[in-house]
């Protein structure tokens, strides 16, 4: 951490002699250390390093930035130089800053004692338990990893952190098959930190080799209803990030096209839906210390008991908009359970679906959406009914939170969100 401390301060005194009226730089490095199943058989082991310099400068109310893999002097000073040179051809704006100085703070997250002998050992039985269980399940791939990295944030207001955080990750591609049937290839992936985890317990990973397995009779779904849509962990995960960037995000916020854009401590969702920025849950690994802006992060309520708490800007957006900067840059988050199970929330829907994975484009501006459920089960009288082959759904996102028709109390989190099943009503379900 020595070096790149005096790394950043190098930085620094480098923008400043450039020109810069203010800069801020991050210097990290790291090393993954990193193995690969192809097919059942171990075909990669290497150990990754890297390192590198970001670079951002204020200059006559102009801003510039620079990225660099190298923490050599001479190539510091380079970017140092088009760094400042790229501020001064840019378009001033008086919202351009970089961070005022609070407190600072150095902080260690994340495996203390890396065991890479037993890392291997869980991924092999990962193997052993996926043939076990589910006999039907071909993995495509395993990327098994284990990352540590080390990084300065400082600035030219006095602001100095320092992170340090190891974890070990695991991502499989896999489908089934069976005979002449096949599926899909689906996906999975978990972030953690204790080694003497056993990875099968880990997320929604038995739920999803099941639903794989009992997707090789899928068939089509006919005709076209509205109906209810209960979204697993996962495939929520993705669509909260969209509402997130279609409501709350400095780009709609800014431009004012965001339908949200007036509703900070009104109503937006239903009264039992909440969504948090959890970066500080425990469950999460090696979530964000510092934001993206340099200042010390901390967790908080994007939406509160169905009521809009506040909007995911950055301080130039805050500076911009005249409204508050986001605690957190995470994107990191949470969903408190509810009350009912999963099983139960299944019972009560008529006709629906359940969605594992979303295809789609971009919503409307005003939340607009559609696009097609992959891997994802017909719901009939309350019962899982088969699963489906590729089916068109549509709604509105701002209409959707609106139709929270159950929330589940079990949560699924896979390291970086914690989530539970969601069930929104209104949705249009075409087959073919």
């Amino acid at each position: 951490m020595k070096i790149l401390k005096e790394t950043a301060e190098y930085v620094l005194r480098a923008l400043k002699n450039a020109g810069a009226d203010d800069a801020q730089c991050s210097v990290s490095s790291g090393k993954k250390e990193e193995f690969n199943i192809d097919a059942g058989q171990f075909s990669l082991l290497r150990s990754v390093f890297n390192s590198g310099v970001s670079m951002k400068v204020i200059k006559d109310g102009k801003t510039g930035q620079a990225f660099i893999n190298s923490l050599e002097k001479q190539d510091i000073d380079a970017a140092a130089i088009e760094c400042v040179r790229s501020a001064e051809v840019s378009v001033p704006d008086e919202a351009y800053c970089i961070a005022s100085f609070t407190e600072n703070a150095d902080f260690a997250d994340g495996t203390k004692n890396p065991d890479r002998d037993r890392f291997f050992d869980r991924v092999r039985e990962f193997l052993d338990d996926i043939g076990n269980e589910f006999p039907k399940i071909m993995i495509e791939q395993i990327i098994a990893e284990y990352v540590e990295g080390q990084s300065v944030l400082a600035n030219t207001n006095g602001v100095l952190y320092t992170q340090k955080n190891a974890n070990y990750s695991v991502g499989a591609m896999y489908s089934a098959h069976d005979g002449d049937k096949t599926t899909s290839f689906n996906s999975f992936g978990i972030d953690y930190i204790d080694p003497d985890c056993r990875i099968m317990d880990l997320g929604d990973s038995r739920k999803m080799f099941a639903r794989c397995e009992a997707e090789l009779d899928m068939r089509p779904l006919d005709g076209k209803f509205e109906g209810v849509a209960l979204f697993a962990p996962g495939c929520l995960d993705s669509m909260l990030s969209t509402v997130i960037d279609n409501f709350c995000s400095d780009s709609v916020i800014v431009e004012g096209t965001s339908p949200w854009k007036n509703a900070v401590g009104t109503k937006v969702a239903d009264d039992n839906f909440s969504l948090r920025v959890i970066s500080h849950d425990e469950r999460v690994v090696c979530g964000e210390r510092v934001t993206d802006d340099g200042y010390i992060s901390q967790d908080y309520d994007i939406i509160k008991n169905g009521i809009l708490k506040d909007f995911c800007l950055s301080e130039y957006a805050a500076r911009k908009t005249g409204l508050s900067r986001a605690p957190s840059s995470s994107g990191c988050i949470g969903v408190p359970p509810g009350k009912v199970s999963y099983e139960d929330i299944i019972g009560g829907i008529e006709k629906g679906i359940l969605v594992c994975r979303f295809s789609g484009g971009d919503p409307a501006t005003n939340g607009d959406f559609s696009g097609v459920a992959k891997n994802s089960f017909y719901i009939e009288n309350g019962k899982i009914a088969y699963p489906v082959s590729e089916t068109m759904i549509s709604g509105n996102l701002a209409q959707m939170l609106q139709n929270v028709v159950g929330i589940s109390k079990e949560v699924s989190c896979d390291g970086t969100c914690v989530l539970p099943y969601v069930a929104f009503g209104g949705i249009t379900v075409s087959g073919g």
